[in-house]
């Protein structure tokens, strides 16, 4: 059996979040909801397939219990057990030699070894973040044992396909309803799958506004900040366009891009090339409180998002509301739910993708226009805590969970989710 701090006869769980490696670093949006969810009385049971890769400290942060499945092998060899002891509903029983072989048959046997865990705590709903792993598990539980599930999409996990037995249309087809993070991502849904029509639902990332750091005062020489994964769809080459540009004309500018991946080696080089090291820095990997330091002390936040070859993209990046909610002035590129975060000259600047001149040309804006950065910065904070503060995100969502699955909220009287 896993380890686990929890009881497995514990009951009381209104629902189970299902991911596929909890807690993470660079899913900290995904951890802030759970814990607000806790917060708010809700008492999700927390199931992750994989052990996480950072450091415990998030998980150590938790108010609440983190389940963990076996190994691969050790679950496999359970599931067998189970079988040949006939132990096993019918239809699993008959799952099992079928799929047995396919590519990602894991899903199928975690579902069976998962189902009785969830029935010995009395849970009918499970709800998984990223249209993958955790969502192709939650539809073997449906399939094979009933349980309703919902997920989250967020970006190129609903964008792009895969070559998995299950597509992405057959874990939108089976779903009770589906979030995504943007209404463009709800309309794109709803046109690529018309069966989720009216089953897709928007909800904001959210953000705890609280523990960010105080605005620091602009040294001699303006910092622009980008924060992200180094890989194409986050744009970094073309900001580092950008300042070469900026260099060219005698703005007086640091860069410092914080993140990691496979590009930094490549991005590095183009530093090189572009003859701006002295201005522009590829800082590598930070915590978030280091993030959140170094997004004080810079004066314009950037974020150059573009597809990438594959026709994935950014679809709501967190990080921009984090620097709205620091108070400095962002610009962005008009790609996918980008715009629904920045209305342009309003509560930031927007340039159409991979046109490292119209960034360039925001960036000068607001490196030398002060009045203007100052009056898009408090509109940006102002527009921040209006639509990303957590606790309206999660809200939303436990009314979606509530109402369209059932799933009861013990902060609230039967009579309100019950119809």
């Amino acid at each position: 059996m896993p380890e686990s701090n929890t009881d497995t006869t514990r009951t009381g769980h209104s629902f189970a979040y299902l991911f596929e490696r909890f807690p993470s670093f660079v899913q900290t949006f995904v951890y802030r909801e759970a814990a607000e969810m806790i917060r708010q009385g809700m008492n999700p049971w927390l199931v992750s397939i994989r052990r996480p890769d950072d450091p415990g400290s998030l998980a150590a942060q938790m108010d609440g219990d983190i389940f963990y499945l076996p190994e691969e092998k050790s679950l496999r060899k359970e599931v067998d057990v189970r079988r040949s002891e006939d132990k096993l509903g019918w239809r699993a029983r008959k799952a099992i030699p079928r799929h047995r072989g396919e590519k990602d048959s894991q899903r199928l046997f975690e579902a069976v070894w998962l189902a009785p865990e969830l029935k010995a705590r009395g849970i009918k709903h499970v709800h998984a973040h990223f249209c993958g792993m955790a969502t192709r598990t939650a539809y073997w539980l449906k399939k094979l044992f009933g349980f309703t599930y919902s997920f989250t999409g967020h970006a190129n996990d609903i964008f792009c396909d895969t070559d998995y037995p299950l597509t992405n249309a057959d874990l939108a087809r089976e779903a009770t309803f589906i979030v995504t993070e943007t209404d463009y991502a709800r309309r794109w849904m709803e046109q690529r799958y018309p069966f989720t029509k009216g089953r897709v639902y928007r909800v904001f990332n959210g953000i705890d506004p609280t523990g960010f750091c105080p605005r620091q005062p602009a040294g001699s020489v303006p910092r622009i900040i980008s924060v992200g994964r180094y890989v194409e769809k986050k744009g970094f080459d073309i900001l580092i366009d950008a300042c070469a540009t900026l260099h060219d004309r005698g703005v007086q500018f640091s860069c410092d891009i914080i993140g990691g991946g496979p590009l930094q080696e490549v991005l590095e080089r183009m530093v090189g090339d572009r003859k701006v090291e002295n201005h522009v820095h590829i800082v590598g990997p930070r915590s978030q409180d280091e993030v959140r330091r170094a997004l004080a002390e810079s004066q314009v936040f950037a974020l150059a998002c573009q597809p990438d070859e594959e026709g994935g993209s950014d679809n709501l990046p967190t990080v921009i509301a984090e620097a709205m909610f620091t108070g400095i002035p962002c610009i962005s590129t008009n790609l996918a739910g980008v715009p629904e975060m920045i209305d342009d000259g309003v509560n930031g600047l927007l340039v159409p993708p991979r046109n490292a001149t119209a960034l360039a040309d925001g960036l000068e804006r607001l490196l030398v226009d002060r009045e203007l950065a100052d009056r898009i910065a408090q509109a940006g904070l102002a527009s921040a805590k209006e639509r990303f503060s957590i606790e309206k995100s999660v809200l939303e969502l436990r009314e979606l969970l509530a109402k369209k699955a059932r799933v009861h909220d013990p902060t609230r009287p039967r009579s309100w989710w019950s119809w």
